[in-house]
């Protein structure tokens, strides 16, 4: 897992993020590592991706990554390259890769568009599983969201854990 905050279970115990809540989920089936960091960008996880690469030799690398770019108006051009090196350097390794798609609020503008576009071109071009953006079932929701109004809170962990779970039980067969 390799991600932002919304992966790294911010401002709440780890046991209570979506991550971990998987992870019970599928006891004995699959074991996460969860290499998320806070504040992440599309380059800083591309960077770190080789290193986890070669250390845990995972059977599927999943991507929550792009949306720190997004708010702080990365092209998405280089957000697009950056997700298809991550995308290369896990399929090179063997492992399969589920892409999450992220969003930004509607106040962007036509750079909304644009951002968002870019996940469902990656995902189609590459062929790799596309987890669809959770954007509408809790971003727009103010009680699953954390004060700062952009984390989700402990509320909206289940649901993220379901929405990717749905793709990955699917790609594993592990229903």
């Amino acid at each position: 897992m390799l991600g932002d905050s919304l992966s790294a279970a911010y401002q709440m115990a780890e046991e209570d993020g979506w991550v971990y809540l998987a992870q019970e989920e599928l006891a004995g089936r699959a074991k996460f590592i969860n290499a998320s960091v806070s504040g992440e960008t599309t380059a800083g996880a591309r960077a770190s991706l080789p290193a986890l690469l070669a250390r845990y030799d995972p059977d599927v690398v999943i991507l929550e990554i792009g949306a720190n770019d997004g708010f702080r108006g990365h092209p998405p051009l280089a957000i697009q390259q950056n997700l298809v090196a991550m995308i290369e350097m896990s399929t090179q390794s063997g492992a399969q890769v589920v892409l999450i798609e992220m969003d930004i609020p509607a106040n962007y503008g036509a750079y909304r568009t644009a951002f968002r576009e870019t996940y469902s071109t990656v995902a189609e071009t590459h062929s790799v599983s596309l987890v669809p953006s959770m954007f509408q079932d809790i971003f727009e929701k103010p009680s699953l969201l954390q004060s700062d109004g952009i984390h989700p809170n402990e509320n909206a962990q289940p649901i993220i854990r379901d929405r990717i779970l749905a793709v990955l039980q699917e790609l594993l067969a592990l229903n």
